[in-house]
């Protein structure tokens, strides 16, 4: 296959194609090369066409406790009450910048997702 840019669809799963069948490339040839240079451009045009938003911040919190097998009561140590936990799985509370703080250093979530703007169900 000759590399060339990914302009379209079509362009874009012949690449991906192209780079699976290059997934055994020894380092240091032709091959190597031609994966590298594909997988930079599909990663370009996926950043451009196929862009997945981050999750919301309560999203983040319950994906992180179905990894890690956690429960509502798991979180008391790094949000407060039960009952405050509750409010804000429940979105009837935001996050403090201590809550997120203390997510980020105990469960590892991203700051980033933490901080982002989410809908409550309060007045």
């Amino acid at each position: 296959m000759h590399i060339r840019p990914i302009k379209n669809e079509e362009d874009y799963l012949q690449a991906l194609a192209y780079i699976e069948s290059l997934m055994d490339a020894k380092p240091d040839t032709p091959q190597m090369d031609a994966l590298e240079v594909l997988t930079t451009l599909v990663e370009a045009y996926e950043e451009q066409h196929h862009k997945i938003e981050a999750p919301d911040p309560i999203e983040a919190i319950k994906f992180r406790m179905e990894q890690e097998g956690l429960k509502q009561k798991d979180l008391v140590a790094m949000i407060g009450s039960k009952s405050r936990v509750s409010e804000i799985l429940n979105r009837k509370r935001k996050l403090t910048i201590e809550m997120i703080r203390n997510l980020h250093k105990q469960l590892h979530i991203p700051v980033e997702s933490l901080f982002a703007d989410y809908k409550t169900q309060c007045a």
